[in-house]
């Protein structure tokens, strides 16, 4: 099942495949990963220039090259920003970073560029200069942010020249901070606390499409929920559903997500083919409403 990216009229899968832990496979192993999400219908890739420390790029370059794989059969995306105890969007920084990332990837272009996290210092202007550039070089075709809250997106939309396609965003059932707030409108308690000003309408009213990361970890280093005793409810009403839709627990993780209305995209790190398999079924998926908030209640979200 493939999805309009943004307002691009790039058609991609659902589900990406985000390739964070590629640099820690040899190339035959790269291989059987990347051939399975093809037959699997997945044909996003989701990179980053510090993945490995370039070389999950690397290795993906290398493994699709012995498949033979055309460059028109995949849809590129990668991320640059990141450095080591400091985020750089500087026009100097991201120019040299699509040239690291191309020459990694063996590419003429990135289908997307995005940005990695927020950069304090932004200048909009230097990033509006490199998109700029980029796209007149032929070197990138769309951009994107990640991590990014409304008024970062509309500061840097107000210098751009075309709109931000993708916003990354961490999502699972076990993290929903986007959603708690739209539930606990206008109340004192933790869950009404408006973190992020409203992202998701944000990107709905926009047309940006939300690219959700992590969805089976709780938090960045609380790992996965699981087997996580905390979160013994939740696991067992994912299984529970998991049975009646006859797919793995993996997989009605993923509907889930893919369920709410933005149409979003789910980024999955698995470096498993028998995973992945199990895991792309969540496209057959149609949770129902009642189904959905079940999943939702029983991460410990209490409703009004």
């Amino acid at each position: 099942m493939k999805q309009v990216i943004g307002q691009t009229g790039v058609e991609g899968s659902r589900i990406s495949l985000g390739c964070m832990r590629m640099a820690a496979l040899d190339v035959a192993d790269a291989e059987k990963v990347i051939a399975t999400s093809l037959e699997a219908g997945i044909n996003f890739i989701d990179h980053a220039d510090i993945y490995g420390g370039g070389q999950s790029e690397e290795r993906f370059r290398d493994a699709v090259t012995n498949l033979g794989i055309a460059r028109e059969d995949l849809i590129l995306q990668s991320k640059c920003g990141i450095q080591r105890g400091y985020f750089d969007f500087s026009k100097d920084h991201i120019l040299k970073s699509v040239d690291g990332i191309l020459k990694r990837l063996d590419t003429d272009y990135l289908d997307f560029l995005v940005l990695h996290r927020p950069d304090i210092l932004v200048e909009p202007e230097e990033v509006a200069e490199a998109f700029s550039q980029l796209k007149q070089s032929g070197k990138v075709k769309h951009f994107g942010v990640s991590n990014q809250n409304r008024y970062q997106m509309e500061l840097l939309q107000s210098y751009l020249d075309e709109p931000l396609a993708v916003n990354q965003l961490q999502l699972s059932p076990a993290h929903t901070p986007m959603f708690d707030f739209g539930v606990n409108v206008n109340m004192r308690n933790e869950a009404g606390v408006n973190r992020d000003s409203g992202i998701v309408e944000y990107c709905r009213l926009n047309k940006v499409t939300i690219q959700a990361w992590s969805p089976f970890q709780i938090d960045l280093g609380k790992g996965l929920f699981s087997g996580n005793p905390d979160y013994k409810e939740l696991n067992e009403t994912i299984s529970r559903y998991a049975e009646q839709y006859g797919v793995s627990d993996e997989a009605i993780i993923i509907a889930w997500i893919l369920r709410h209305p933005a149409k979003m995209q789910a980024i999955i790190g698995s470096m498993n083919p028998e995973r992945i398999v199990k895991i792309a079924k969540a496209t057959e998926v149609n949770l129902t409403r009642p189904e959905w908030y079940d999943i939702y209640r029983s991460a410990g979200n209490v409703l009004p």
